[in-house]
């Protein structure tokens, strides 16, 4: 866990980038209950299979999941329930609008705390391809061996004057 936990990122959502073209990013506030907040507190989150739909004007995340919390009685939460998102009203419409004309889905990438609160960033995205994907994969290998080329280069001109 970190240091500050006003500041601590909580859970992130790494196959979203890999799945995922991200086009556009919001960061909406997460209604939660007591035991909720203390099981995140200890960073028991999961944003594997989350997605936040809009409904009746209100954005809804589904499929986040937080562990109950260890030291919680009968008041302990159920660990997959609808949460409610907190967002602006333009906001709201701007991306129901957005969702609805051209077929694209919200996701969340990370989870965090900010100020003591808890705070979400989600994601206007859509589909990639499977190409896509090998692309991208494809240009992270080259870049890496790129970067490791590099490294042996410059370790080697440190090295190159010194004697034996």
């Amino acid at each position: 866990m970190a240091a500050d936990p006003n500041s601590a990122t909580i859970a992130t959502n790494r196959r979203a980038r890999h799945h995922y073209a991200v086009l556009d990013t919001v960061e909406a506030g997460v209604v939660l209950v007591g035991t909720e907040v203390k099981s995140l507190r200890l960073g028991r989150a999961s944003l594997v299979d989350a997605f936040a739909t809009i409904d009746d004007g209100e954005v809804w995340l589904r499929g986040l999941h937080i562990n109950e919390y260890a030291l919680g009685t009968w008041t302990n939460h159920t660990p997959r329930r609808t949460r409610k998102l907190l967002l602006h009203r333009r906001e709201i419409d701007k991306l129901s609008q957005k969702v609805h004309e051209s077929g694209l889905s919200l996701v969340p990438l990370s989870m965090y705390f900010t100020d003591g609160r808890v705070k979400v960033e989600l994601a206007l995205v859509r589909g990639k391809k499977t190409w896509d994907k090998r692309a991208d994969l494809a240009d992270r290998d080259a870049k890496r061996e790129i970067e490791r080329a590099f490294a042996r280069h410059i370790k080697g001109k440190r090295h190159e004057g010194r004697r034996p």
